[in-house]
């Protein structure tokens, strides 16, 4: 059954649009990113400007969109799901896109855009396979597969001194931060007391 339609998602008396509410998430996202990178140099990986920083930026986005779908899949009908998962990639890609100039020296325009819309759809067939406990754990909602499967492709743009240590970092330390902020705003726009609606699970493009 479809969930009840809460104040979260009105803003001044009209209904957000499923776009709304994904340029939200979009947004936090990429706070949520950039926070990562201070930590993860923190604890002494090595990030540049440049590829790298892009790069992470990237994957931590994507990997936000993957895990907002599945909430929203829980949460949402299938024509809403649909619309705000849609909105959000492209909506993150916006924003890396409008960011570039921080992110790369040098690049073609709409290239950075194209870029992430690639990562976010090749992602989502890594992590199609591993379960998201919509109840949440100690870790967080998405399972041991798919917080390998991150870490996974995070580490193939990490230097050769850094690819043996990152699996801890990003698995136990960068994704349950990620998670928690995400599943406290995504819950604030959808409402987060409904049960979750059993539906078998579709991918969902960018594009």
């Amino acid at each position: 059954m479809a969930i009840r339609i809460r104040s979260q998602f009105h803003a001044g008396g009209r209904v957000r649009t499923m776009a709304e509410l994904a340029g939200v998430i979009a947004m936090l996202s990429w706070k949520l990113a950039v926070e990562s990178i201070k930590r993860m140099r923190e604890a002494k990986f090595d990030i540049d400007l440049g590829q790298p920083y892009f790069d992470y930026v990237c994957e931590s986005m994507a990997f936000h969109a993957h895990l907002a779908d599945r909430v929203a899949f829980a949460k949402l009908e299938p024509a809403q799901r649909g619309e705000f998962t849609t909105a959000l990639a492209r909506r993150m890609a916006e924003a890396i896109e409008d960011n570039a100039d921080m992110l790369l020296t040098t690049r073609e325009p709409g290239a950075c855009r194209r870029h992430f819309l690639e990562v976010f759809n090749a992602s989502g067939v890594d992590y199609a396979e591993y379960g998201y406990d919509q109840g949440g754990d100690k870790i967080g909602g998405p399972d041991f597969g798919f917080r390998r499967a991150f870490a996974a492709r995070v580490r193939e743009s990490m230097p050769e001194k850094d690819k043996n240590w990152v699996y801890d970092q990003v698995m136990e330390i960068e994704t349950p931060e990620g998670v928690k902020a995400l599943e406290k705003t995504l819950a604030g726009l959808f409402g987060g007391s409904e049960a979750p609606v059993r539906r078998k699970r579709e991918g969902m493009s960018g594009e």
